[in-house]
């Protein structure tokens, strides 16, 4: 067999080539680990509503995705409401997120129907290791920043240094006022939603009591 001449046009041959088989094999790969991966976030999701909720006897509706301007950026959230195995309703977990000091800082955050804050945990963040990244224990409860137990109802939680009654993470500022705005955020998409939906099923009482009076 004839050796391949070396030449510019073979070598570019040659490297599309391996590029190729090199994109195909890592398609194949993603192919197979796509749907674990969904499993697992599912998974991680479902002990997350648990553990900010404070129970897991509990049932989830079907999410709800919800858009809203915030300081005129859109943000996204997820409202997953949550009843107890009676159907009461226990409040809501919502996903929430800000731009944290190192990227996309995502919490879900547990409210009850109060707007008391049951619990948190972190989903995502690229905040700094044993600075920011201190966010996932730092505003549990008996730690130094607990929210545990408060509310953005009155007015939003704001640290210390802005005047707030919430510490912040010790040099940390900017991790600990994202965070914050996520939550506060969250308490209000929640808040509104919640507000919708009550004025929606008065209005269908009233309807219904207007039919049952003709």
């Amino acid at each position: 067999m004839e050796k391949l001449k070396s030449s510019l046009t073979n070598m570019v041959c040659v490297l599309v080539g391996v590029a190729l088989v090199t994109g195909v094999a890592l398609a194949f790969v993603n192919h197979i680990t796509e749907g674990p991966k969904a499993e697992k976030a599912t998974q991680t999701l479902n002990n997350g509503i648990k553990e900010v909720m404070g129970t897991d006897k509990i049932t989830v509706a079907e999410p709800k995705t919800v858009s809203q301007t915030f300081d005129g950026k859109d943000f996204e959230f997820v409202i997953h409401k949550v009843s107890d195995n009676s159907g009461k309703s226990l409040g809501a977990a919502v996903e929430s997120t800000t731009m944290g000091f190192g990227g996309d800082l995502k919490i879900l955050v547990g409210f009850d129907d109060e707007g008391e804050i049951l619990g948190y945990t972190l989903l995502k963040h690229a905040e700094t290791p044993g600075l920011g990244a201190k966010a996932d224990v730092w505003f549990q409860k008996d730690q130094p920043g607990n929210i545990v137990g408060k509310s953005p109802k009155e007015k939003p939680l704001t640290v210390s240094k802005d005047g707030g009654e919430v510490d912040a993470i010790t040099a940390s500022t900017i991790t600990s006022r994202a965070f914050l705005k996520a939550v506060n955020q969250a308490y209000e998409v929640y808040s509104k939603a919640a507000t919708d939906g009550n004025t929606g099923a008065t209005a269908q009482a009233k309807d219904k009591e207007d039919v049952d009076n003709e």
